[in-house]
């Protein structure tokens, strides 16, 4: 299994290519960002990986809705040319409550969207020309970029559907607050056997958790509880969360002493993962020690 660390969005660009080069420096696999409010996450990794060799630099996730695949096939593949062929794409539909209430489109069959937006966005990552008139979108054309390799495309998959699309389709999915039962249960037989019905490889299955190296296991899930209580509320996370028998994120969060968490991130390799981004957080000692164990691992 593949360890990388799950980088917040940065203070800025200088800041990010530092944290970037000591996760490659300590031996990481990779470094994820998200796009949320902020940093256009394509542009980041493009300038970063300019910066930094060595490290795969993967998204997760970019969501779909806002970006034409024809864009979002052109910036990828220019963030491969600028990286040299180690951009991760990972995607996903994000969430009702910001596709209806922030973007304002619908997301009524949203499976469906997906699988019309892979239809047209991986030919054009390999090149080539798409003809898609589908029910919620219209890509019709080619996009170029010299040099640049199609990248890998992970999609943020937690329902049946989409874990079908995941593995029979795309290259293998992004989890996010998926704990270790749910994802050895249901993850990855679901989308491994999709990709064997299709005739594909075995899926990358990426894993991202909180992760804290403390002696103070109860106040580590206290401050996981505050930190990522919004993850409790969404419906896709909810499901997850419940299906592992799991309150809140608090409960699926990595924490305890070096012993525990090894002993949880080899548990994530035992039920299928092949690539696990550790959100690091706690204080500052927190932090260093989660990083030193986790570098250990490697």
């Amino acid at each position: 299994m593949r360890i990388g660390l799950f980088l917040n969005p940065p203070a800025s660009i200088d800041a990010f290519v530092e944290e970037v080069r000591d996760a490659r420096d300590r031996g990481f696999a990779t470094a994820w960002t998200s796009q949320i409010f902020g940093w256009d996450a394509l542009t980041l990794l493009s300038v970063v990986g300019s910066r930094v060799p060595d490290i795969e630099l993967g998204t997760s996730v970019v969501p779909t809705y806002p970006r034409h695949p024809s864009v979002l096939a052109g910036q990828a593949l220019t963030t491969q040319a600028a990286t040299g062929d180690r951009l991760v794409l990972g995607i996903g539909l994000s969430h009702q409550i910001v596709v209806e209430g922030m973007w304002g489109y619908s997301f009524d069959k949203p499976a469906r969207h997906m699988r019309e937006y892979l239809d047209a966005l991986l030919p054009l990552l390999r090149g080539e020309s798409v003809a898609v008139d589908g029910k919620t979108l219209k890509a019709v054309g080619t996009v170029s970029v010299p040099g640049a390799a199609a990248p890998p495309v992970l999609l943020a998959a937690l329902a049946p559907r989409m874990l079908e699309l995941a593995g029979g389709t795309a290259d293998g999915t992004v989890t996010w607050m998926v704990g270790p039962r749910t994802l050895a249960d249901h993850v990855v037989p679901s989308i491994t056997k999709a990709a064997a019905r299709a005739g594909k490889p075995s899926p990358r299955v990426g894993v991202g958790l909180p992760v804290c190296v403390t002696d103070d296991a109860d106040g580590a899930r206290e401050r996981a509880a505050h930190v990522f209580s919004i993850y409790g509320t969404l419906p896709s996370y909810r499901a997850m969360l419940d299906k592992e028998g799991a309150e809140g994120p608090a409960d699926v969060a990595i924490v305890g002493d070096e012993g525990m968490v090894t002993k949880a991130v080899q548990a994530l390799a035992d039920g299928g993962a092949t690539d696990f981004a550790a959100a690091v957080y706690g204080d500052d000692a927190e932090r260093s020690r989660t990083v030193d164990l986790l570098s250990s691992l490697l």
